[in-house]
C-alpha cells in the first residue's frame, strides 16, 4: 500500500510537466508529421497525398536543394561547433581567474544571449549598414580601405559570413554556464593526481582530465548548440530585412519554412519541411550524443 502512495505522490508532482509535454511537444510534433503527408493551405481541410511534399522538396524545390539545404549545413557546421568550442574555452579561462571578476566577465559574455534576435539585430544593423554612418563602412573609408560604401547586408557575398558572426557573439548561452559550471565542480585532487601520472602541461589536462571529468555539461552543451543552431533563421531576415533574403544568400530552413507556411500558406508543405529540420536535429544530436554520452 505504501509503494501505491509512493507512486501516486509521484504522479502527481511529474503530471504538470507530462500535460505540458505533451501539449506543447508531442501533439504539435505528430500534428506536424500528419500535416506533411497532406495538401493544407489553413482554409479548407487537410488532403491526404503522401509522400508528394517530401518529393517535391527533394526533386523540384531548387531553391531549397540549391541555397537553404547547403546554407543550413554551412551554417549548422561553422557556427555549431565554432560556438560549441568557443563556450568551452571562455568556461574554462574563467575558471582560472578569481571569483569576483569571473562572475562579471560571465554576466558580460552571457549577456548578449538574452538578448532577443531582433534587438540583436538592431545593434549590427548599425554597425554592417550600408552607407557612411555604418560603423564598418565608416572605419574602413576612414582609413582609405574602401572608397566608397559596401552594402553588406544586402550582398550575397557577405550576408551569410555576418550571420554566422553575429550568431556566435550570442552563442554564450546556457550551454556557456552548464560548462561553467562543469569546470568550476571538477575536484582539485584530480588534477594533482593527474600531475603525479605523468601530466606535463594544461592541454593534457583539458584533454586527460577536464573534458572527460564534465562529459554530462558537454552533452548539454553540445545539445543546445544543435538545436539553436538548427533554430537559427530569424536573425538572417532581420539583418536584411526581407525573406527571402537576398537572392537567398542567408535563407535557412527555418527561413524557407516560414516562407511557405506564413506567407504561401502552403502548410503541409511548410511541415514536411519542419520534419525534415526535426530529423536533421535529431540526427546531429545523436552524433552528440556518441561523442559526450555515458558508455556505461
Amino acid at each position: 500500500m505504501q509503494i501505491n502512495k509512493n507512486h501516486l505522490s509521484t504522479t502527481m508532482f511529474l503530471a504538470p510537466y507530462i500535460l505540458f509535454f505533451v501539449t506543447f511537444i508531442i501533439l504539435p510534433v505528430l500534428a506536424a508529421v500528419y500535416l506533411s503527408f497532406s495538401y493544407f493551405n489553413a482554409i479548407e481541410r487537410p488532403t491526404f497525398i503522401g509522400l508528394s511534399n517530401y518529393v517535391s522538396v527533394i526533386t523540384q524545390d531548387g531553391v531549397f536543394m540549391q541555397f537553404v539545404l547547403p546554407n543550413t549545413l554551412q551554417f549548422a557546421l561553422v557556427v555549431g561547433p565554432g560556438g560549441y568550442i568557443l563556450s568551452f574555452l571562455l568556461a574554462w579561462m574563467l575558471a582560472q581567474i578569481p571569483k569576483l571578476p569571473r562572475t562579471i566577465l560571465a554576466l558580460i559574455i552571457y549577456s548578449p544571449s538574452m538578448t532577443a534576435g531582433i534587438a540583436m539585430a538592431v545593434v549590427w544593423t548599425i554597425i554592417f549598414s550600408g552607407d557612411q554612418t555604418g560603423y564598418l563602412n565608416s572605419l574602413l573609408i576612414t582609413l582609405g580601405v574602401l572608397f566608397e560604401p559596401i552594402q553588406f547586408l544586402q550582398s550575397p557575398e557577405h550576408l551569410m559570413t555576418i550571420m554566422m558572426v553575429v550568431t556566435l557573439w550570442g552563442s554564450m548561452g546556457v550551454g556557456f554556464l552548464a560548462m561553467l559550471s562543469g569546470v568550476l565542480n571538477i575536484n582539485k585532487e584530480i588534477y594533482e593526481a593527474g600531475y603525479i601520472d605523468g601530466i606535463r602541461n594544461r592541454f593534457q589536462e583539458i584533454i586527460y582530465i577536464t573534458i572527460p571529468s564534465m562529459k554530462p555539461q558537454m552533452l548539454f552543451g553540445a545539445v543546445m548548440a544543435v538545436v539553436g543552431t538548427f533554430q537559427a533563421g530569424a536573425i538572417g531576415v532581420a539583418l536584411s530585412g526581407a525573406n527571402p533574403t537576398p537572392q537567398y544568400s542567408g535563407q535557412l530552413m527555418v527561413n524557407h519554412l516560414e516562407d511557405y507556411g506564413f506567407i504561401r500558406y502552403e502548410m503541409g508543405y511548410a511541415a514536411a519541411i519542419s520534419v525534415l529540420l526535426l530529423l536533421f536535429v535529431y540526427i546531429f544530436s545523436k552524433i552528440a550524443w556518441r561523442l559526450f554520452g555515458e558508455k556505461d
